[in-house]
């Protein structure tokens, strides 16, 4: 069986957005995006490394009202900590040693758009501070002055971090943290989807053929099948870099990677490796079971995981945590609180 590269077999509106595949996972996550692009609610994407975060963040502004205006990226974990509220707020000149100029900083650049603040786990608790003040107020000033500025900004973060268990020890503010997780998204690992990788495959063949000048139209259906098998502990930018290395050491129309590349690779992932929505089920379940699956009132789950009784029933809902029998019976038993929206 030989694989073509030019075949076109994912679905248009994906593509469209630099999104490929046509998995049932990443339907649903488009769907969900389609829902939240139109309006302009805080959207907060979280996922793996190198599952397409910046991606989702395009294809959020591309679809919304803002599309003719910025969208301005800020990776909060490549700026130094010394550097980064300038970078988000701009400085006077003489604001601080080395300031010989004004600086406009993101947030007036992403005026009328989109700012996308990538990695946001990494950002300081003391500029947490100041973040949540301009969602609040749409306004902040700049180092070194005392005048206020307004923006219109729309604001969609993320992070490969688990901001929940952060709150927990203390390593995130809560109040921000529920201010950007209005709308949660969250990107499945190409493990979890390996439907997709024929398609991404010869998407990414396809674009870096183009790019050496080099003609490769066909991956051999062997050299399919170990790429569909490999767990990508990178996701798609592990991918992606595999493709572009098999593309330069190819010599004819074949595509012919190192496949040893796959079979022992260096940086994989331990196997019993938790996605991150793992981790918050695991999180979620051992606070329902440590208080015998009561979910509200003062020393039921919700308040145990520091969010509000509704929080915790959407979460249960979307994590596919629901009470059995046995459950219900015991939080009868021990609590008169409800939980009707489940039952």
């Amino acid at each position: 069986m030989i694989w073509k590269t030019f075949s076109q077999e994912r679905g248009h509106d994906l593509a469209s957005h630099g999104i490929i595949g046509k998995s049932q996972l990443l339907q649903s996550v488009m769907e969900q995006i389609g829902v939240v692009a139109p309006t302009d609610s805080t959207v907060l994407i979280q996922g793996e490394t190198g599952t397409g975060k910046e991606l989702a963040a395009q294809a959020i502004h591309n679809l919304s009202r803002r599309r003719n205006a910025p969208l301005v990226k800020l990776n909060c974990a490549a700026i130094p900590a010394g550097l980064i509220e300038s970078e988000l707020f701009g400085h006077e000149r003489g604001a601080f040693t080395g300031a010989l100029t004004q600086r406009i900083g993101r947030f007036e650049m992403a005026h009328g758009g989109t700012l996308f603040l990538d990695e946001i786990g990494d950002l300081a608790l003391e500029l947490q501070v100041k973040l949540l003040r301009v969602i609040q107020e749409q306004e902040f000033e700049r180092l070194g002055s005392t005048r206020s500025i307004r923006v219109n900004v729309r604001l969609v973060t993320a992070t490969h971090r688990d901001l929940e268990q952060m709150v927990q020890n203390q390593e995130f503010r809560a109040d921000l943290y529920y201010r950007l997780g209005v709308f949660p998204i969250l990107l499945p690992p190409l493990r979890h989807r390996p439907e997709d990788i024929p398609a991404l495959a010869r998407h990414f063949v396809a674009q870096y053929a183009g790019r050496l000048n080099k003609v490769i139209d066909v991956i051999p259906s062997e050299t399919m099948d170990a790429m569909v098998a490999y767990d990508w502990p990178g996701n798609v930018r592990q991918l992606q870099n595999f493709i572009e290395h098999g593309v330069i050491v190819s010599r004819g129309f074949v595509f012919e990677p190192l496949l040893s590349q796959l079979r022992h690779p260096r940086n994989a992932a331990p196997k019993n490796n938790k996605t991150l929505e793992d981790a918050t089920r695991d999180h979620v379940l051992q606070a329902l079971e440590d208080t015998k699956w009561v979910v509200g009132g003062r020393h039921g789950a919700a308040a145990r995981l520091g969010i509000a009784r509704t929080t915790l029933i959407a979460k249960m809902r979307r994590l596919g945590i629901e009470l059995g029998r046995d459950q219900v019976n015991a939080k009868r038993a021990n609590r008169p609180q409800t939980f009707g929206a489940l039952a």
